[in-house]
């Protein structure tokens, strides 16, 4: 059985997402050891950066979220892949290395980078599309744009840093409207 090859470099928490990944991928991982990075871990990404590229996969928690963020706003250009949290937990735990081969491999196909934002999207059209009350409406906008859930503060910058317009936004919900 051949391993699908990843080309990026993946930054993962810790060493039981590394074994995961390495089970089911053809990929080399740096680990963060949890969720405060030091400067050591911060220029060894850089330098990866810089070399093949990486793709964060920090798990779908707070504190992989706050590592996410280190991450981006120190290193411009990287690839985020997100997970649901549903699809990565136990019953007790959560976390990418809890997740399928199937679910881990949409994750990594669909990764988003978040550029300098433009503001493609102005607060007041974020308002108008329902994105700041209405959780299940953000949520069907992260799903649709593979930015992982988020909170609507979250959720705003990071359409903005892919540079998605109201109208890219109108149209998935038009066409999801045809769809029912």
């Amino acid at each position: 059985m051949t391993k699908n090859k990843i080309k990026e470099i993946i930054v993962v928490e810790g060493k039981n997402d590394t074994n995961t990944l390495q089970s089911y991928f053809q990929c080399d991982t740096i680990e963060t050891n949890g969720d405060t990075l030091n400067e050591n871990t911060l220029k060894r990404i850089e330098q990866a950066q810089k070399v093949r590229g990486i793709i964060v996969f920090t798990d779908p928690d707070t504190p992989g979220e706050h590592i996410r963020r280190q991450i981006n706003e120190r290193i411009p250009g990287c690839k985020n892949a997100f997970i649901d949290k549903k699809k990565a937990r136990t019953d007790k735990k959560v976390g990418v290395e809890h997740a399928s081969k199937e679910d881990l491999w949409q994750s990594l196909k669909n990764c988003v980078t978040f550029s300098s934002p433009i503001q493609s999207l102005s607060f007041e059209e974020f308002l108008d599309l329902g994105l700041m009350g209405d959780s299940f409406r953000r949520n069907q906008v992260c799903q649709w744009f593979h930015i992982g859930p988020c909170n609507a503060k979250t959720c705003f910058k990071r359409l903005n840093g892919m540079n998605v317009t109201k109208k890219e936004i109108e149209d998935r919900f038009n066409a999801a409207n045809c769809d029912n």
